[in-house]
């Protein structure tokens, strides 16, 4: 009708209707008219809302709970009861359901799905199934968005191996790899940038020490050590000792003389020289012994008997020099006194003094942007100068690393700690790389730290501080610390000027950086990282290589890089007709007119090629999603109910053999059977493995096909709640349809999952219904959702724990 009818019309029509179709009903005659009425009422009031999602009081709840107990008491109890794995006789209580959330949300999954009841029960009508999912879905998740719903509390976040790389190389400008012995990082709701999974063992600890002094060696230049030199030489070892005895280890000058040691000086330093002597006296005057170096010369008495240490310095240039060592004062009384020198060891230590100058090296670039002061080369370590540029360099780099403004005492003790290093002989440069080592195994730098807070006095949550937002935004876009922009806005509390942020949102999505948005999230979200350990066999599947897979890799990461940068609607990640394509990878694929290396854009509507586009028809998830020797629909399956739904199955139950992985005789779907005659398969791969099979048309490593060996596909199928769907075409019309709402819920939860590193509960669901509310106008366009999580009260607020 062009004109809407009266509510009463509306009501009037709708009990007409239940009664005519609903046998349910037929339990309680007299009492459908007045539950249907409240329950127009309520979704009336709801519209005049504006769609708010409104709190489980008491009227509401009764309301749902009287529709719910009677469709679960015929379609659910005969098998879901006490006696059950899965008991679900508790529903008569209407607190049931907030109170056994997990439970029911996973009922929830089922129904929705359509593979409960089961194919053999009693049919449930599509009207009365989508009625059951909106009221057990209101008992069990109700929250009232008007009233301060929980924003949710991330836990203390410790960078992951990414974050880290991309923060060290924005700080420092070293891209620092981290070794393979460096611990991984646990994953939690599909990534590996959640709080609660992201401890630090002490093994990780140790890592981060090393890696700081290395990356404060590569950031700043210090000039080379000066150079050491060591000798140690015997008696046997000296020349012209013609006259004397050398035995064991000791030479003994008997009569007045000179022996030489030569030398090789490398460079010009100062040098110790270690003589060890003795001497047999005699007279009134101890042995007397002289070393020269060239013109420098010194006089040693020796009045020990036993072996004695006796050490001179000299300067020296670098080049060959001669030690000589005389005996000065022989005495001899025939059978009364004989007075002998005795050499037993020669030991020269020595320090180069002449060294590289700081001007004269070959600094990195991020050398003096650290160091952007320095005191004067004459500046002592305790002089102001010196004092003030430490400070501020030290200041600087310490505000950029903990991403807020270094405390004063925290610049003060890290200031000692850089002239302690000064007065011990260390350079400025060497100072300050030992300051920023503490810097960077600090907790300020190595955890996102955000502090807690109490409530609001209206009770409201509290806002994070504009440093904690700032960080929040670009760890979630840049998977790195915040630039000076966005820290100079943090500083102006510009970010809580709606417009201002968004601006800056959408420069930092346009930078090369937000390429990390891509590798990061999608990589994980698609399970793109997952394909380097898929190792496909490539005598079933020739042609498919290390490139083809770097190549399938590309074309994931460029086709949703596409649909971010240019703000395209999040759907055409499904329902696009393009995708990216090199000569090589089109090879592969068996599509033709693609040339050259570089990746280009392919349209294949207006090549009149409908077979391929989106991320279905892409190798790198088909790839991913198969065993090495065949397709496996129960993992293609598995992934988009996992991934794109948002609706993942339980685990398989224990002791249920899994299906062999190698190659198969016959047809798939007939070896497939066994998992769904199992009654408690069924009811998972009743649905896993339709959505599976309708993928088949592309082999294990993402070529179209039609036949499998010699059986043609058969991609029609049926899903549990009789839907019917032809080849990936069908699969994509229908995740684009009729489960659009659902792919759109699932993206987006996903996407607020890594961007704010916690699970999501059902207090988000008010964050996320508005998300999508407002980017319905814009078409779903990507920057759209980023912009509304980023705008959201779970991004830009602290909760609590639930």
């Amino acid at each position: 009708s062009p004109r809407p009818l009266p509510i009463p019309t509306l009501i009037d029509r709708a009990f007409r209707k239940a009664e005519r179709r609903c046998r349910l009903c037929r339990p309680f005659p007299n009492g459908i008219r007045a539950i249907l009425f409240l329950i127009s009422v309520a979704a009336f009031g709801g519209f005049l809302l504006g769609g708010k999602t409104l709190a489980s009081d008491g009227l509401t709840s009764d309301v749902d709970h009287k529709v719910v107990v009677p469709i679960l008491r015929t379609h659910c109890l005969d098998c879901h009861d006490d006696s059950s794995d899965i008991d679900l006789s508790g529903f008569e209580s209407p607190g049931h359901f907030a109170e056994n959330r997990e439970l029911w949300n996973r009922v929830l999954t089922q129904i929705r799905l359509g593979t409960m009841p089961p194919s053999d029960a009693d049919p449930l009508p599509a009207e009365l199934r989508q009625s059951l999912v909106d009221k057990i879905d209101a008992l069990t998740n109700a929250i009232d968005c008007v009233k301060n719903p929980n924003a949710g509390r991330v836990a203390l976040r410790r960078l992951n191996r990414r974050e880290y790389r991309n923060t060290i190389k924005d700080l420092t400008g070293v891209d620092f790899v981290a070794a393979e012995d460096f611990p991984g990082d646990d994953v939690g709701y599909g990534f590996d940038n959640i709080g609660d999974v992201l401890s630090l063992p002490p093994i990780l600890m140790e890592k981060y020490l090393d890696a700081a002094e290395s990356i404060t060696g590569q950031a700043i230049a210090t000039p080379p050590p000066p150079r050491l030199l060591e000798i140690d030489k015997s008696p046997d070892a000296f020349e012209k000792t013609e006259k004397y005895s050398v035995h064991s280890g000791q030479l003994t000058m008997g009569s007045n003389g000179t022996v030489t040691l030569p030398l090789e000086i490398p460079f010009r330093g100062v040098f110790q020289v270690t003589v060890t002597a003795a001497g047999d006296q005699g007279g009134d005057q101890p042995c007397r012994m002289k070393l020269a170096i060239g013109k420098q010369d010194h006089e040693i008495d020796v009045p020990n008997e036993t072996p004695e240490d006796f050490v001179k310095s000299w300067k020296l240039a670098k080049g060959k020099r001669v030690l000589e060592i005389s005996f000065l004062n022989d005495y001899w009384v025939p059978n009364k006194a004989d007075r002998n020198l005795k050499i037993y060891h020669v030991h020269i230590r020595g320090q180069e003094t002449s060294v590289t100058s700081i001007r004269d090296l070959d600094k990195p670039a991020s050398h003096d942007k650290i160091l952007f002061v320095r005191p004067g080369y004459s500046d002592a370590p305790e002089s102001k100068n010196s004092r003030a540029a430490t400070a501020n360099v030290i200041a600087r780099f310490a505000s950029r690393a903990f991403r807020r403004p270094a405390t004063r005492g925290e610049v003060g003790r890290l200031v000692q700690l850089a002239l302690q290093v000064r007065k011990d002989g260390g350079s400025f440069e060497e100072s300050i790389q030992v300051a920023m080592q503490a810097i960077l195994v600090s907790p300020h730098f190595l955890f996102k730290v955000e502090a807690h807070r109490e409530r609001n006095s209206d009770g409201s949550m509290p806002s994070l501080s504009p440093y904690e937002l700032a960080t929040r935004i670009s760890y979630f876009l840049w998977s790195s610390m915040p630039d000076d922009e966005l820290l100079a806005m943090a500083h102006r509390d510009e970010l809580r000027d709606r417009n201002k942020l968004l601006h800056k949102v959408a420069s930092m999505l346009r930078d090369q950086r937000s390429d990390r948005l891509v590798e990061n999230f999608a990589g994980q979200w698609l399970q793109i990282r997952n394909l380097d350990l898929v190792q496909p066999d490539t005598r079933r599947f020739p042609g498919f290589n290390d490139e083809i897979r770097d190549l399938m890799r590309q074309e994931t990461m460029l086709f949703f890089a596409a649909i971010l940068r240019e703000n395209r609607p999040v759907t055409e990640l499904i329902e696009a007709d393009y995708t990216y394509l090199n000569e090589p990878l089109a090879k592969f694929y068996n599509i033709n007119n693609v040339s050259g290396q570089a990746f280009r854009k392919v349209n294949f509507r207006s090549r009149g090629d409908a077979i391929r586009g989106g991320l279905l028809t892409q190798g790198s998830l088909l790839t991913v999603s198969s065993n090495p020797t065949r397709t496996s629909p129960v993992k293609r399956g598995k992934f988009i109910l996992e991934n794109l739904l948002n609706m993942p199955p339980p685990p398989a139950p224990p002791n249920v053999p899994e299906l062999d992985k190698g190659p198969l005789t016959g047809r798939l779907r007939e070896r497939m059977k066994q998992h769904r005659e199992d009654p408690s398969c069924a009811a998972c791969h009743s649905m896993m493995d339709p959505l599976g099979f309708a993928m088949e048309n592309f082999d294990a490593v993402g070529r179209y096909r039609t036949l499998d060996g010699t059986h043609p596909i058969d991609s029609l199928v049926s899903l549990p709640d009789g839907t019917r769907l032809s080849g990936t075409d069908g699969l994509r019309d229908w995740l684009a349809g009729p489960r659009r709402e659902a792919f759109l819920k699932c993206f987006t939860e996903k996407l607020m999952i890594y961007a704010i590193g916690r699970g999501t509960d059902y207090n988000d669901r008010c964050a996320i219904d508005e998300i999508l509310s407002n980017a319905s106008g814009r078409d779903y366009a990507c920057a759209y959702i980023i912009a509304g999580i980023i705008l959201s009260d779970p991004f830009q607020k602290q909760g609590f724990r639930p």
